[in-house]
């Protein structure tokens, strides 16, 4: 008797642990809403430098869900709609058979202002493997940059998986200008700027890479 009762809390108690797990890992998604919808670049654009070699018309692939991105030209794929305080989440993976000495380097581009060049006055969450979420602020006049940043390096290395595997970074843009970046879930960098609202993009910098499950939260 006392078996089978210990038996029926066992399964009873796994029942109540599969179906928290179920319903946290479903929470996640929470009011995301897709950016990208896995099909074609509708609601995006694009801003590439006309003195590289690569042809802009193959630059992004849109294969198996993903926005796949040869790198060459320089540049980036923008959203048509300007977005102020919100969460913005992505996956992102650079593919093993990168040419020798890649540095394996793209961001993610906030705030976007006009005119639309490479590289726009903006604030970027470093797409850079070796330095991934760190933020810098491209397109700023010398001296005008923001300062005001935090970067958790020793946190950073425990939350990256390798380079060839599929990653996953969030920022969360808050009206206020500040900006906070965590990869896999762990918290890695803070920032704040003027900037409030703008386009959000995805840069092609030299190397080649996929980004897939691109969603937005707003939080207001």
């Amino acid at each position: 008797m006392r078996s089978n009762f210990r038996q029926l809390l066992l399964v009873a108690l796994t029942a109540t642990l599969f179906a928290y797990a179920t319903v946290s890992h479903a929470g996640d998604d929470k009011g995301f809403k897709p950016l990208f919808n896995g099909k074609n670049l509708n609601g995006w654009k694009t801003v590439w430098r006309d003195t590289d070699k690569g042809d802009p018309k193959t630059v992004l692939t849109i294969k198996d869900g993903e926005i796949q991105v040869s790198g060459d030209p320089w540049g980036y794929f923008y959203t048509e709609k300007s977005y102020k305080n919100y969460v913005i989440r992505y996956s992102w993976t650079f593919p093993k058979d990168q040419p020798e000495k890649t540095t394996m380097n793209s961001g993610l581009l906030l705030h976007i202002q006009t005119p639309h060049k490479v590289w726009p006055r903006s604030v970027e969450p470093q797409g850079r493997y070796k330095d991934h979420g760190k933020i810098y602020f491209p397109g700023w006049d010398k001296g005008t940059a923001p300062t005001d940043t935090t970067f958790d390096e020793a946190a950073q290395k425990k939350a990256l998986k390798q380079s060839h595997e599929w990653n996953t970074t969030e920022a969360t843009v808050r009206g206020d200008g500040t900006i906070s970046v965590t990869i896999n879930g762990i918290a890695v960098a803070t920032g704040k700027s003027p900037l409030t609202s703008g386009p959000i993009g995805f840069q092609s910098e030299g190397s080649r890479i996929h980004f897939k499950d691109i969603k937005i939260k707003m939080l207001d």
